[in-house]
């Protein structure tokens, strides 16, 4: 048996916090990536049940998967510019609000719509030095040709993506700062802005200030975004195994692949049937900058696992399918269940499991 488990109660106390968290600013719930990797429908009707609405996705064919599951009324937002035909065809399709983050994409989108004889709603997407895509913040006289000359597209919201520095509250308070000039020079030339929104779940969580009109949400309702102590987040997701083959290794005996470890004594090691292709010790740190490398790294050496509420050491280091554990100490036995840290973003080739 192996499975990545989400915890429906920690999904719930999450979107609690959050709620609480963004107060009057509405929630787009963004479910990129399969929901980081929790899964795109099981997490959406979680949510949904919590009272969220709106959805944000990167692909047509997650909007397509949620229309499908029954979310007809809901927004669904495309979080991604885009000029190719055939998905702004599917996204007009599924009525979902696109994003226009470049001239082409706003001329390709109109121009769709006016053969329709449809109006298509979006938003607008600024760079405020995120980089990966948007109308610099410096051009403003492109974005207002947007609102003056696309008769077939309704602007409904403008955005922006904060990054997610280290750096500080002052860094995120001039990217704020940038962006609100762009949304007063539209507010200046006689435009509504509809819906504006630049926190993701990193701005939520550290900076009160970025809340706007709506937040973005992704990682924290799995409690993976950058944390601090008593933010009331929960960590999300662990995976499960049986244990294979357990046996005893003389001293000097080698373990691992590529890096071998030399037993200093005998042990008694059990075969845990999951590693590092599965996803088993492959999460990242959440901060950037030496020290937080250097943190991640010595908890990474300090790899263990729960057999039976028991913490087992992982030995050396973690295989590709394989992973072993020092269980000299414990009572254990092939067919036992082992419990260890697993983040669904990384989860490869386990079933899901809600539980």
């Amino acid at each position: 048996m192996k499975a990545l488990v989400i915890e429906r109660d920690l999904v719930r106390r999450n979107a609690a916090v959050i709620k609480e968290k963004a107060g009057s600013a509405a929630i787009y719930a963004v479910l990129t990536g399969d929901a980081h990797g929790a899964g795109l429908v099981e997490m959406a009707g979680l949510l949904r049940a919590e009272g969220i609405g709106r959805f944000a996705v990167s692909e047509p064919a997650d909007a397509a998967a949620l229309r499908k599951a029954g979310f007809v009324e809901e927004e669904l937002l495309m979080l991604r510019s885009t000029t190719d035909r055939d998905e702004l065809e599917q996204l007009i399709d599924l009525n979902v609000v696109c994003t226009i983050g470049s001239y082409d994409t706003g001329v390709a989108l109109n121009g769709l719509a006016e053969a329709r004889s449809t109006v298509v709603e979006a938003h607008i997407q600024v760079d405020t030095g995120l980089g990966y895509g948007g109308f610099l913040a410096g051009e403003p006289e492109k974005i207002l040709s947007m609102y003056r000359y696309l008769p077939n597209v309704a602007l409904s919201g403008v955005y922006t993506q904060m990054h997610a520095s280290s750096r500080g509250e002052r860094d995120a308070s001039a990217q704020l700062e940038e962006f609100q000039r762009v949304v007063q020079c539209i507010v200046d030339a006689g435009f509504e802005t509809g819906v504006v929104h630049a926190a993701g779940s990193d701005a939520l969580m550290h900076y009160e200030f970025a809340k706007l009109d709506a937040v973005r949400v992704g990682s924290a309702f799995l409690g993976r975004c950058r944390r601090t102590r008593g933010d009331g987040l929960q960590t999300v997701g662990h995976g499960e195994a049986t244990l294979e083959e357990i046996r005893w290794l003389p001293k000097g005996h080698t373990v691992g692949s590529s890096s071998l470890i030399t037993l200093k004594k005998p042990t008694r090691v059990a075969v845990l049937p999951v590693g590092y292709q599965n996803g088993f010790g492959a999460q990242r740190p959440r901060e950037s900058g030496l020290f937080a490398l250097l943190r991640w790294w010595m908890r990474a050496r300090k790899q263990t696992v729960q057999i039976g509420g028991q913490k087992a050491r992982v030995i050396g280091p973690i295989g590709a399918i394989e992973t072993l554990v020092d269980v000299t100490e414990m009572k254990c036995g092939p067919g036992d269940a082992a419990v260890f840290e697993l983040d669904p973003l990384y989860a490869r080739g386990l079933p899901r499991e809600y539980r």
